[in-house]
């Protein structure tokens, strides 16, 4: 169990190392938040998990925490590109597309 705990957790830095950089290379804000979330939450997630099947004492609570990664980090990510897309941060001039110019504080335009 300890071998596949041990695979379980370099395959969980390959994905943190993976979305560190994507921070680093993205041009923008919200490409950058994408990159951080999806792969650290993965990244993160398979990790812990990783120590819970190394040490299977531990593992009722390293799910508890996986969980609670799995749930948490989707969210504030979604709250730090809202806050960003309502205060003015602008998209990178590459972007082809923005779903969210329709939408000002909330409101849809008219």
């Amino acid at each position: 169990m300890a071998l596949a705990g041990t695979v379980v957790m370099v395959v969980g830095a390959v994905f943190l190392f993976v979305g560190s950089l994507g921070v680093f290379r993205l041009p923008d804000v919200y490409n950058r938040l994408q990159a951080g979330t999806k792969c650290t939450t993965l990244g993160a997630f398979l990790t812990v998990i990783g120590v819970g099947l190394a040490n299977p004492a531990w593992f009722p609570k390293t799910l508890l925490i996986a969980m609670f990664i799995l749930l948490t980090s989707p969210i504030s990510s979604h709250a730090l590109g809202r806050s960003g897309q309502r205060s003015g941060v602008p998209l990178w001039k590459g972007s082809v597309v923005d779903q969210t110019e329709d939408f000002s504080n909330g409101e849809q335009k008219r």
